[in-house]
């Protein structure tokens, strides 16, 4: 294996890493902000009420998109493996 082909591999593994991980993360910013925001407007300045809708909404998105995520993670190893052969 060369310097280029474990630079393509590593590009790929960031690649499926942001396609995975940027869904959830974007949209818990998302939230987050929402919430901030509300609670600006309202001066509740408690911490843990951002935290019950972050994780029901990466839960709602995991069981969404979690069939996508297991198959792009799931054809990446395929194709390393491939290289491996």
């Amino acid at each position: 294996m060369t310097n280029g082909e474990a630079l393509d591999i590593m590009r790929s593994a960031i690649m499926v890493a942001m396609k995975i991980g940027g869904p959830i993360l974007i949209l818990s910013m998302i939230i987050g902000v929402f919430i901030s925001i509300i609670q600006a407007a309202t001066q509740i300045h408690e911490q843990t009420i951002t935290f019950v809708p972050k994780v029901l909404l990466i839960v709602f998105v995991c069981i969404i998109c979690g069939p996508w995520m297991l198959e792009t993670l799931q054809d990446f190893v395929y194709e390393v493996f491939k290289l491996m052969l």
